[in-house]
């Protein structure tokens, strides 16, 4: 079940311009690393304030970031273990930056003020820490030797599309805290199942 992972290809397809540009100016992926964090850091500031049409461009953006560094490095044969590493501290720094717009815009539904004890906040924080577990059963996966996986049912592109809907509807804030919270359980366990098929296999 790879959710809308599986649109990814397409995705690609629609940047292909920025892919051919980045190869005639060989353009660094890290650059795109970059760009998908601004993008994060622009969708959070739009979240903040309500601005959800704005968000969507922006977290398209960050997707974009996310997509053609990866893209870009196998494209200029330029891959190597610290490109990963900065991938990967890029998406997570891009999901907290997303979250906690998200955050400070369910704080500002009470009234007047911030309200940093309210429910909708607290289904925020509590969406951002089970956000982290299908990534975390990704990497401790590979770190055994399977595949890293990124499919769904409930990954990146099924947060980011959360964000929007949270940012354009705050009172259903709790409910789209809590669908982040049992996706990513879900997308977690299935990543974890999936990997432990794979080295079962690979032992026997």
């Amino acid at each position: 079940m790879d959710g809308l992972y599986a649109l990814k290809p397409w995705y690609t397809q629609r940047l292909r311009i920025f892919l051919q540009r980045a190869e005639i100016q060989g353009t660094s992926p890290d650059f795109f690393t970059a760009v998908g964090i601004f993008g994060a850091a622009a969708a959070a500031v739009s979240i903040a304030a309500g601005w959800w049409p704005l968000a969507v461009l922006w977290l398209g953006v960050r997707l974009a970031g996310a997509n053609l560094d990866g893209a870009v490095a196998r494209a200029r044969k330029v891959c190597r273990p610290w490109g990963f590493a900065l991938n990967e501290i890029g998406d997570r720094a891009s999901d907290l930056l997303m979250f906690a717009g998200l955050a400070v815009w369910a704080a500002s539904q009470g009234g007047p003020g911030m309200n940093w004890l309210s429910w909708p906040v607290i289904w925020v924080l509590a969406a951002a820490l089970a956000a982290t577990l299908p990534t975390f059963a990704s990497l401790a996966a590979a770190g055994a030797g399977a595949t890293r996986r990124n499919g769904g049912p409930f990954g990146k592109t099924e947060r980011c599309l959360a964000a929007i809907v949270a940012a354009a509807a705050p009172a259903a804030i709790p409910v789209v805290g809590a669908v982040i919270v049992v996706g990513s359980m879900i997308t977690a366990a299935l990543r974890l199942a999936a990997a432990h098929r794979e080295l079962t296999t690979a032992a026997t």
